[in-house]
């Protein structure tokens, strides 16, 4: 014991040494350098090689169909029926706009680091750092495990009530029932679920080009019926379901509540940001692919949502297959079985949604040393990670077989939430960070994009500086003059006396690049943002002087590393006291509401502090460098999105964080090295 103390004694312990071994192991970061080399020897981060085989059209169609299967065809008759009346559409828009404050943080980030697997772990990992970076993907790897499971189980009950529960009767007449897996009194184990799990694995496991036209050939059907319901649907609305206050029959409440549902109806966009290593143009594809699919998203829900509620009054909505039955209730029996094969396209293609990303998030973690090494091997015959494909597949295949999923439906979007969040987090500060302090981001795009041809510009600036100017050759008159100075033709009105600027030798790498008109030095008007631009024709002169009364800064300041530890303080401070107002909000509506004095204090003085922290950040320079998609708004958007997540992360169920907890537990014991690799 006395051994024990006198090792603890401060006088021997080297605290700050140990402090500053742990945070260094704790933050270590990604170095970007690492992945543009290897982006420019065609093989990825890891020393190996993803098939670059995907466009544009195949990442909106893998964003659209991880989203619009239960969305479609289960969220909106739920919230219709049970929440909103027809007044879900008004959910669908509002949880569509929290959707894209999220969306449009992720396609920056899809922007910065472009060719890279992992979506938001790898994101974190090259900004954040590598404990929060596990911590991410380790809860992506919950969400895409049980939602694999989910999608699974959920076309296993589907098929069992087209057969009229004949499969079910089979299943416990000749098998049995299960208990003690929280599944009641009369389940059994789902054999089929377990079939459709490993049948998707295979057709995951063969290729991403076989994967990919399988899920375009799903959303395909899903549009060809989706048409059909519009049009068919045409002939039998009615507009007596809107009227006398049938619109909104819950209040502008049950439409809060229902876009706080309808918002998980848009979770799987960022599968698009997990295949960086796989899409032929990742630095403009990810972004347009992200805006597109939560765009076709948005109108496909709106549209449904019209023609159900039109049709069916919304106390009379089947909530289990809505869309089904609002053509048998007219006796359209026809129509009912094409929407259910249109349902079963998208529920196949929800379930794809959740499995393919699961083994490239693996596959990036092992390939870092964070999970075993062997997970990151890729097939030479598919070019995809199979063997995580099929360990992953594998999981899922089992957990719907065994357990139930109606108490962990909610912890498939506890993940994506604080992806989400991060994520948002993270641009925040990028956003404000001195040139080197960014760890190559800036640099990143612009090497990769233009280094040959900035190569070519500075050798032949070089040249022109070395040798003498064709011009002088050219000049017919003395050679010297009579100070034995080289004589140069005159250039008549356009002769400078400094010299006329080289607008290609004003490189990328220039601190001005991207903010400073290169051929008169002035401040570029298109540096400023379009929001900013219509202000500024709004209050006219007064702008400026809006400017200086609020201390933001000017088009030429730039940010330095005091600057870029403000924001970052300011960041973190944002975040803590996000998450104190999204509590006080939920647990204390009720004293609100009430209008008691010191709740009332309490959100006031919330509400000062935001603002604070956000005028103290906007006072801050951003970094000046332009990229081909940058998210608006900063800082709001970004604060925005952090709000609308960590709400939604709070309104989750006390038992869903205690088995997140465990899970966290779970992967926080660690891996031993020699095992990892």
């Amino acid at each position: 014991m006395s051994g024990l103390v006198g090792k603890l004694d401060p006088r021997r312990v080297q605290w700050r040494s140990t402090w500053n071994t742990f945070t260094s192991r704790v933050l270590r970061t990604k170095p970007v350098e690492s992945m543009l080399d290897s982006a420019m020897s065609g093989t990825s981060s890891h020393g190996t090689k993803l098939a670059r085989v995907l466009s544009t059209v195949d990442l909106v169609s893998l964003g659209v169909g991880s989203c619009v299967g239960t969305g479609m065809y289960v969220v909106s008759g739920l919230v219709a029926k049970e929440m909103a009346g027809p007044g879900v559409i008004v959910s669908f828009i509002i949880a569509a706009v929290a959707s894209i404050l999220s969306g449009v943080c992720y396609a920056e980030f899809g922007v910065r680091v472009p060719k890279t697997t992992g979506s938001a772990y790898t994101y974190s990992y090259v900004t954040v750092g590598e404990c929060v970076a596990f911590f991410i993907g380790w809860n992506l790897i919950l969400e895409y495990l049980i939602g694999t499971a989910a999608g699974a189980s959920a076309l296993s009950s589907m098929a069992d009530s087209l057969a009229n529960h004949s499969i079910s009767n089979f299943m416990i007449s000749h098998i049995g029932t299960l208990s003690g897996f929280g599944k009641g009194e009369q389940s059994y184990p789902d054999l089929l679920a377990l079939l459709i799990a490993l049948l998707v694995t295979v057709i995951v496991a063969l290729g991403v080009k076989n994967s990919v036209g399988f899920n375009n050939v799903l959303n395909v059907i899903n549009l060809a019926v989706w048409v059909f319901m519009m049009i068919a649907g045409l002939f039998f609305v009615n507009g007596e379901n809107w009227d006398e206050g049938r619109f909104l029959p819950f209040g502008w409440s049950g439409v809060m509540q229902g876009a706080a549902t309808c918002f998980y109806a848009f979770i799987g966009f960022d599968i698009i940001a997990t295949t960086g290593e796989e899409a032929k143009s990742p630095n403009t594809s990810i972004p347009y692919a992200i805006t597109a699919s939560l765009i076709t998203c948005l109108t496909a829900y709106v549209s449904v949502s019209v023609i159900l509620t039109l049709l069916v009054p919304y106390n009379e909505i089947d909530a289990d297959a809505p869309l089904m039955e609002m053509f048998a209730i007219h006796g359209c029996m026809f129509a009912k079985y094409i929407v259910a094969v249109g349902s079963i396209a998208g529920l196949i293609v929800s379930l794809l949604g959740s499995l393919f990303p699961m083994p490239r998030v693996i596959y990036a973690m092992a390939g870092d040393g964070l999970l075993f090494k062997f997970l990151a091997n890729v097939s030479s015959y598919t070019e995809t990670p199979a063997l995580a494909c099929v360990v992953s597949g594998f999981l899922a295949a089992l957990l719907s077989l065994l357990v139930s999923l109606r108490d962990l439906i909610e912890m498939m979007s506890i993940g994506t939430l604080l992806a989400y969040t991060l994520v948002s987090l993270c641009v925040l500060l990028l956003r404000y960070q001195p040139e080197g302090d960014i760890h190559g981001f800036v640099n990143f795009l612009s090497e990769e994009q233009n280094n040959k041809r900035k190569e070519g510009v500075l050798a032949e600036c070089e040249k022109d500086a070395a040798s003498p100017t064709s011009e002088a050759d050219e000049y017919g008159g003395p050679p010297t003059n009579t100070c034995g100075a080289k004589n140069l033709p005159s250039l008549g009105d356009n002769e400078m006396l400094i010299g006329k600027p080289d607008k290609n030798a004003y490189s990328a790498s220039h601190p001005n690049y991207g903010t400073v008109d290169m051929t008169t030095g002035i401040e570029a008007e298109e540096s400023e943002g379009g929001l900013s631009r219509r202000f500024k024709k709004l209050i006219g002169p007064r702008y400026y002087t809006l400017r200086i009364r609020l201390g933001l800064p000017g088009k030429m300041d730039r940010p330095t590393p005091a600057t870029g530890k403000t924001v970052t303080v300011c960041v973190l401070l944002l975040f803590i006291i996000l998450f104190v107002f999204c509590s006080f909000i939920i647990f204390g509506s009720r004293s609100i509401g009430e209008g008691h004095w010191w709740a009332l204090l309490l959100l006031v003085l919330f509400i000062i502090f935001i603002a604070l922290l956000i005028i103290i950040i906007l006072q801050q320079p951003e970094n000046p460098k332009r990229l081909p998609y940058m998210a608006p708004c900063v800082p709001f958007v970004p604060a925005a999105a952090m709000l609308v997540n960590i709400y939604l992360m709070l309104k989750l169920s006390a038992i869903t964080w205690i088995r997140f907890s465990v899970w966290c537990l779970v992967g926080k014991q660690p891996i031993p090295r020699s095992i990892a690799s």
